[in-house]
């Protein structure tokens, strides 16, 4: 579905090593040179030389940085967006409004530099349904990932063993926030929208289709819940398993890696920046950080540390005989025979805000706080599970809710939020053991920004933690990305090189360790009561 702002839709071939600078997300076996399309690259006459300017469209906040040939952030701007929340797990947004937030960032980076940049890189928030028509135009309000409406619809599925069938196509977990409980709820209850539809997308190639008026769908995105992984390719027993063979026409092939799109006139007009200009959708936010962050070697990984708790490993392998249950999924990565095994659980810093606030608290009061309990929270211990979705990973409960327990009188403001903070660090241990963390582990997103947070987490995982210098990963995941399409591929050496390591406190290990094997008992023991009382509002929704 290449359009009239598309450059270059080029297949990389073959598959290279992630050990050297290239990285996953620089330039494959084939390489760039040749293909038809290219202009001259990032140095483009009367650019701001070699500036790319990564776009990180979020859940809550867009950011966009300019980083020069070496890496560094030249200019950062941001702006938030607006979650509509309603009744029953309703989360949604408003195309426009994020598109408004793109074209102010992105204006007020490019105005900041002497030139026009080389070009943009998009990446974002993924999941959820962004319904278009064919011009781009919502036909409803965009569906978030956090949306929860169709959690009946997952605890159908699990019942009846659909989850299980999915998964074994597909390698993907389903739940409530992705594609196919979402237009199956739609089916049901507005199947006028999907009537109107001709897309069935994505946050970012949503944003890319108004900007340069091509549909191109990065397979990262696309990976959950439809697409095989090995393959790149949907497959028909997925979507009929789930009763939406007919929402196929919906749905995009994947843009080959690499594949370069350019500013239409509308584009140009809303951004601010010549027509032409060289455009990048995808990888989506996990994959994008992954690589900005530096994961490079199969067995490394990143906890993201942002609204939900993104947690990945690079493999080298798809097979999902391996998996204790059917939750996670398999992400392609801009290199074939690679993939991020990835584990995003559905509550991270959220879940820390909300303790924050219960305490009459704010994000500054965090470093005090946490300074303020020693390890273990004096007895108090927590459940971090407070999505209306329930959660996703690394097992899928609709029903999942938070909880804490062992407090009393003699326990103050900081033992709560240490015991929510320490659950979320217990959650995410979960997530990388179930994903295969074997290596390095790096961390991202604004929770690495408290150094309390980042040793807690140290303590919890017991290995040193990878923090990065720069904050917006993601913004320069795409940047990387976006240099290796146009036939310049950045040197990672160079790019990752600023970073601090936080070590595990020995003298928190035992109990960290005992704390773990508690956390995952209460899972445990919670979880039939979760299902249960979702399996109850699941028949009563049905009735």
């Amino acid at each position: 579905m290449c359009g009239r702002g598309c450059l270059e839709a080029a297949a990389m071939a073959g598959s290279g090593g992630v050990g050297g600078a290239d990285g996953i997300g620089g330039a494959d076996g084939a390489g760039s040179a040749g293909r038809a399309g290219r202009t001259g690259g990032v140095g483009r006459v009367g650019s701001a030389a070699g500036v790319v300017v990564g776009v990180d469209i979020g859940t809550s906040v867009t950011k966009a940085v300019a980083f020069d040939r070496d890496g560094r952030a030249l200019h950062t701007a941001s702006r938030r967006s607006t979650l509509l929340r309603g009744p029953g797990g309703v989360v949604e947004q408003e195309l426009d409004e994020v598109l408004g937030s793109v074209a102010a960032v992105v204006r007020e980076v490019a105005g900041a530099l002497p030139g026009p940049p080389a070009a943009l890189a998009l990446t974002g928030q993924g999941d959820g349904l962004w319904l278009r028509d064919a011009d781009g135009r919502p036909v409803r309000r965009m569906i978030s990932w956090m949306d929860g409406r169709a959690a009946d619809i997952v605890e159908e599925w699990r019942a009846d063993k659909t989850v299980d069938t999915v998964f074994a196509h597909t390698g993907s977990g389903l739940f409530p926030g992705c594609h196919a409980p979402l237009l199956a709820w739609l089916r049901r209850h507005e199947p006028q929208t999907l009537e109107r539809a001709s897309v069935a997308g994505y946050c970012v190639d949503a944003v890319a289709q108004r900007l340069t008026g091509t549909v191109a769908v990065d397979a990262s995105d696309a990976t959950l819940p439809f697409l095989d992984p090995a393959t790149r390719a949907y497959r028909p027993e997925a979507l009929a398993a789930c009763g939406v063979a007919d929402a196929a026409r919906l749905l995009p092939e994947p843009a080959a890696p690499h594949t370069v799109l350019a500013l239409d006139e509308e584009g140009a007009r809303m951004l601010g920046l010549p027509a032409g200009l060289p455009l990048t959708a995808g990888p989506y936010d996990l994959p994008a950080c992954a690589i900005g962050s530096g994961v490079r070697e199969v067995g490394d990984g990143l906890l993201t540390l942002g609204t939900t708790l993104a947690c990945q490993v690079l493999t080298d392998d798809t097979d999902t005989a391996g998996a204790a249950e059917p939750a996670g999924m398999w992400l392609c990565t801009p290199e074939r025979g690679r993939w991020l095994r990835a584990m995003p659980a559905m509550v991270g810093t959220a879940g820390v805000d909300w303790a924050l606030g219960l305490v009459g608290a704010g994000t500054g009061d965090l470093e005090a706080l946490l300074a303020g309990s020693p390890a273990g929270a004096r007895g108090v211990t927590a459940l971090p599970f407070l999505s209306e979705a329930g959660e996703r990973a690394p097992f899928v409960a609709p029903g999942a809710r938070a909880r804490f327990e062992g407090m009393s009188l003699g326990h103050g403001r900081a033992d709560l939020v240490r015991a929510m903070c320490e659950a979320v660090g217990y959650a995410a241990r979960h997530c990388l053991e179930a994903a295969g963390l074997s290596r390095a582990l790096a961390t991202c997103g604004g929770g690495a920004r408290s150094p309390e947070l980042v040793r807690t987490f140290a303590g919890i995982l017991g290995r040193p933690v990878r923090v990065p210098l720069e904050p917006e990963v993601g913004a320069k995941g795409a940047a990387i990305v976006a240099r290796a399409a146009l036939g310049d591929p950045v040197d990672e050496e160079r790019w990752h090189a600023g970073h601090r390591i936080v070590e595990p406190a020995a003298d928190d290990r035992e109990l960290y360790e005992r704390g773990y094997a508690y956390y995952r008992a209460r899972v445990a023991e919670a979880r039939p009561g979760w299902d249960r009382a979702a399996a109850g509002t699941a028949a009563a929704a049905a009735g």
